[in-house]
Formats: structure tokens, C-alpha cells, sequence
């Protein structure tokens, strides 16, 4: 942001630049881990007869407390976990980024702290930022797994009021196992009674379990998920979190009136009538996910274990040059910000072929390394959930 000095903009905000990604007209896309499927021709019908339905009232506010949609998302979540979970333990907002900034609005604020573990998604400190909260970046080791005795430790001497939890990580892929969540949940409440956000956005995509079950007995555990990814309905914006009704009471303190219009409400709603059909999307991409890193590990790329719809994949003497070298060739990934590494998204199996290609003879032509370098420098610029 360049202001010239004029404007009364807070000091935390002047020389930062708006967040964004590269939205470049390439043959091959995968650099913003969007599901590559468009919806099935019967849930775009579905969606017109439910959003024509609420356009006869649009001349009335919607549902602000959005009950029904929280029900529906309560039930979704039932079904798909098998932990029960209750209309009023549920909010939904205008992407899991809106779902965040509610958090850090209602639990964050000037003179608090957030702490999340780098490099994890960017969004989390840039809504710290935003909301004038103070961000801690906590460490992780060189495999991209959470150092749990040092997050201990810096939940201990920094004692944080909340404690960001990705998994599986974007952009790392990598996902944290319930033994180091409920860890970390017992030192963010001996340090302090902390709020505990766990952004499951890749969820659906993982090998192992949600962790929504932890939330049985922690009322300051939150679990946000999003509709973006697995239901392939990023252009919706429809972000949703399960916690104790008490934090669903304080999120209400700080939502702006009427927040969700009622032709977001009536699409999610048609798009959970097609759960079962999107969700044998998400077993695709898991299969095609897989297929990537086996491809990628045989192509002579280091490969970080992956639990959501992309992959980390490097090491390189340059990514910058790298990521280039790709795009010469038509297809367009991440360039992470994780030094010496690159990312990309799961596509359709054509997508995923023409990239592996690339791949292939991006790595006959440069000269890779085998080393990990640190994963705790670099920041990440990420993919809105």
C-alpha cells in the first residue's frame, strides 16, 4: 500500500500489500487448490430453483441467525464424522476467512496475542493484523510437523489468547494428530484460558479422521471448516465452524447485521442436497492426490507428505526460476514462499498429467537439491478458504 504518507492509515498497515494470488490465462491452473470439477448439472438446477425461490423475498433482510443452514451444516457434520453436533454449536459466514476475523474480533483485539505455528496459511496473521491483534509465529521442525516441547514452551511464555491450529497445513499439506492437539489445548489453558482454532479448510482431503470430536469437554476448542474445497464451491464464499454454543454466543457480538444474503443461505443449502455426490469428487482427488506424490518422488522432487488436495513438492536450487519453467510450459502452481519449494493443486487426471510432464522435463534441464532448508523462514501468501 503506498499512500504517500497522506493517509491516517494505522501504522501496522502502511507498506503492506493486499493479499492476492497470480490469476494467469494458462492452459493448466494449479496454483489455488480450487476443486477442478464444476458442479453437476443437476445441483446448478437445484441452485436456481432455491436461489429464484429467495429472490421473491429479497426485498426482506434474510435469516440472520441462518438457522437452517446451521442445521444443515450441523447435519452434514453428524453424518460425515460420526460425532453428533447441535444446530447452536454452528456459524456460518461469508468464507472460513470471515469465520477467523469473527474469532480474532470477538477473542483477539489490541493488546492480545494470536499464535500460529509458520509456515502455515497467511490469512491467519493477516487477520491478526487486521483486527489489531498481536501475531506470534510458532515454530515447526525441518519436516513441517509442529515442534510440540517448543510450542509448549512459547504457549507458556507467551501465552497467546489465540492459538492457531492447521490441519492439514496449508501450504504444506501436512496434518497434526489429535494426541498434539489436545497438548497444545492443555497448555493454551494452563497458560491462560485461550481460544484453540483448528482450520480443518483441507478436511475432507485427509487420510486421517477430523479432529471434531477433540471438541467433546474443551469449550475453547473451535473447528472452521469451509465449502470451497471439498463441496467446490469457492465462487459461494461459505465458511462454517463447530464449537461450544458459548462461542457461537460470542461470534453473534461481532457479525455485522444480516451477513450471509439469502442467496449464499439458499445455495449452500442446494450444495449440501448434493453431498454425496461432491464428496466422490473428493475420493477422486484424494486417489489423483496420492498419484501426484508417488509421480513426483519418482520424477526425483522431494515430496512433503501430503493430507490435502495439493502438494509441496522441491527442493530447488531456485523455485523462482522453477516456477517459471512451469509456466513456460502452460501449467501455473505456487510459489509458497517455503524456500527451494513449489506447490500444486490436485487437478482433473489430464491436468495432472500435462504437470507431471513439465515436471519431468523441468528436472532433466536443472539440477535439484536433496537437502531441506528451513522451514520456519519465508512467509506464505496463500489460498482464501
Amino acid at each position: 500500500m503506498d499512500d504517500g504518507g497522506s493517509l491516517p492509515v494505522r501504522d501496522e498497515l502502511r507498506g503492506q500489500s493486499p493479499y492476492g494470488a497470480p490469476q494467469l490465462d494458462v492452459p493448466v491452473r494449479l496454483n489455488t487448490n480450487e476443486n477442478p470439477y464444476p458442479l453437476p448439472e443437476p445441483l446448478v438446477a437445484r441452485i436456481a430453483e432455491r436461489v429464484a425461490e429467495a429472490a421473491r423475498g429479497l426485498n426482506r433482510y434474510p435469516d440472520r441467525d441462518a438457522l437452517e443452514l446451521r442445521a444443515g451444516l450441523a447435519r452434514y457434520l453428524t453424518d460425515s464424522t460420526g460425532h453428533p453436533v447441535r444446530t447452536d454449536q454452528v456459524w456460518a459466514a461469508n468464507g472460513s476467512n470471515e469465520v477467523l476475523q469473527q474469532l480474532l474480533q470477538a477473542f483477539g483485539g489490541p493488546g492480545r496475542t494470536a499464535l500460529g505455528f509458520e509456515p502455515t496459511y497467511s490469512m491467519h496473521a493477516l487477520l491478526a493484523r487486521g483486527t489489531g491483534t498481536g501475531w506470534i509465529a510458532g515454530p515447526r521442525r525441518a519436516d513441517f510437523t509442529i515442534d510440540l516441547d517448543a510450542a509448549v514452551r512459547t504457549i507458556a511464555e507467551r501465552r497467546p489468547q489465540v492459538v492457531f491450529v492447521c490441519s492439514p497445513n496449508n501450504p504444506t499439506g501436512t496434518a497434526v494428530d489429535a494426541d498434539t492437539v489436545r497438548a497444545l489445548y492443555d497448555a493454551a489453558q494452563a497458560a491462560r484460558p485461550s481460544l484453540v482454532v483448528i482450520d480443518e479448510a483441507y478436511g475432507e482431503f485427509s487420510h486421517a479422521p477430523s479432529l471434531l470430536p477433540l471438541l467433546e469437554g474443551r469449550p475453547h476448542l473451535v473447528l472452521s471448516r469451509t465449502m470451497s474445497k471439498a463441496f467446490g464451491a469457492a465462487g459461494l464464499r461459505l465458511g462454517y465452524l463447530a464449537a461450544a454454543p458459548a462461542v457461537v454466543d460470542a461470534v453473534q457480538l461481532v457479525r455485522l447485521p444480516y451477513h450471509l444474503s439469502a442467496v449464499t443461505q439458499a445455495t449452500a443449502l442446494a450444495a449440501l442436497e448434493y453431498t454425496d455426490t461432491l464428496l466422490a469428487y473428493v475420493a477422486q482427488l484424494r486417489s489423483e492426490r496420492d498419484r501426484l506424490v508417488a509421480e513426483l518422488r519418482a520424477a526425483g522432487c522431494a515430496v512433503t507428505p501430503s493430507d490435502a488436495n495439493f502438494v509441496q513438492f522441491g527442493v530447488f536450487a531456485d523455485a523462482a526460476a522453477a516456477w517459471r519453467r512451469l509456466l513456460d510450459q502452460g501449467v501455473l502452481v505456487r510459489d509458497n514462499g517455503v524456500p527451494g519449494h513449489l506447490r500444486v493443486s490436485t487437478g482433473t487426471p489430464e491436468e495432472n498429467d500435462a504437470f507431471l510432464d513439465a515436471v519431468r522435463t523441468l528436472t532433466k534441464e536443472h539440477s535439484m537439491t536433496v537437502s531441506t532448508p528451513d522451514s520456519t523462514t519465508g512467509r506464505m501468501s496463500e489460498d482464501p478458504a
